[in-house]
């Protein structure tokens, strides 16, 4: 079993209370086996009896979990309490045990075209995922930038290099994807791949390394890529509330590009929510949260949006496609991503 593997993180979390006010889903469903501690306690069971992995309960509960990394990258000794999850749910698709939601969800993923379709001229390359295609604005906002900055660049569009499915348990199968599609940016012949997505930054410049899988240009997501560029902006962006992404704050060791960025566009940044170590990107990390469990989901959303002061006026900013477009669901809510900012300021 893969969760073998991670043995030292299981002796390790079950003994331990010290994240648990940090686990998202926990602090929304109230449920102790929603946080890493007992997730841990049951993941120890099934190594003394595999039966117990095909439990509904436990099935569910793995499937709950939000995967921030907010408790991992603020432990002490930062436990691997997320690469133990997605080894249990990559020991439940080996074992025949993934839901019925969770398959389908697989099988719509899998349907996605794996080679991008490329457009346009330059050395710069901007990958448009599914989750900043959902969102036009992000693109239209980077492609007026790059405008603004006369550079030319091609885009790369329609294609899923592999995420969802590891996320979900298909770990085999995503890195197939993930070797089709470097194999079809190399041929692209960029010397900068740039993305808006942080799980596609993530994907493709540390799954990628992983998987022994390399590409041929530098990967860069687009706050570190505007950031260094010398833009004519004429306002300033005033105060706001910056949403950190789970996978460039925690994944990513503490990814400061944005707060560069947020700096250089005259920002005012506030603190948001109870305090600055907790989460509020509604669930970013398992990406597919609203599909699996939609109740979830909404719960994590009415958890962020009850700590907006104003809702009225509070300008949050966003890295994450996610997160920005799950807090454009609430009505009369200000918020933007980055890009969408930085284009405002022009």
């Amino acid at each position: 079993m893969k969760i073998e593997n991670f043995i030292e993180v299981i002796h390790a979390c079950r003994y331990c209370f010290m994240c648990r006010h940090l686990s998202g889903s926990a602090n929304v469903t109230f449920r102790e086996a929603d946080t890493p501690r007992v997730r841990a306690i049951l993941l120890d069971n099934v190594l003394r009896q595999p039966e117990l992995l095909a439990k509904p309960d436990l099935i569910d509960t793995l499937y709950a979990a939000d995967l921030s990394g907010t408790c991992r990258s603020n432990c002490e000794k930062h436990f691997d309490e997320i690469g133990l999850l997605l080894a249990a749910r990559q020991d439940l698709v080996a074992a025949g045990l993934a839901p019925p939601r969770v398959a389908a969800l697989a099988e719509q993923f899998r349907q996605r075209p794996i080679k991008p379709e490329l457009s346009g001229q330059g050395d710069t390359l901007y990958f448009i995922d599914y989750q900043s295609a959902a969102l036009p604005e992000i693109p239209a906002a980077f492609e007026r930038l790059m405008q603004a900055a006369g550079i030319q660049y091609r885009k790369a569009e329609n294609a899923c290099p592999g995420k969802v499915l590891q996320v979900l348990g298909y770990d085999d199968e995503a890195r197939q994807r993930a070797e089709s599609f470097a194999a079809a940016i190399n041929v692209a012949k960029a010397k900068t791949l740039v993305v808006s997505n942080p799980a596609a930054y993530y994907t493709l410049s540390c799954d990628f390394p992983a998987w022994g899988i390399e590409l041929n240009c530098q990967v860069m997501h687009s706050s570190e890529f505007l950031a260094a560029l010398d833009l004519p902006y004429r306002k300033k962006a005033g105060p706001l509330y910056y949403l950190e992404s789970d996978f460039l704050k925690n994944y990513c060791g503490g990814y400061e590009h944005p707060h560069r960025l947020l700096a250089r566009l005259g920002a005012e940044q506030r603190d948001f929510g109870n305090n600055q170590e907790e989460s509020y990107s509604c669930g970013e990390a398992a990406l597919v949260l609203p599909q699996l469990n939609p109740k979830l989901a909404r719960l994590m959303l009415d958890y962020v949006c009850a700590r907006i002061n104003d809702p009225a006026q509070d300008l949050l900013v966003c890295a994450a496609p996610y997160t920005r477009a799950r807090l454009a669901e609430v009505k009369n809510l200000q918020v933007l991503s980055l890009e969408e900012l930085a284009a405002t300021l022009l």
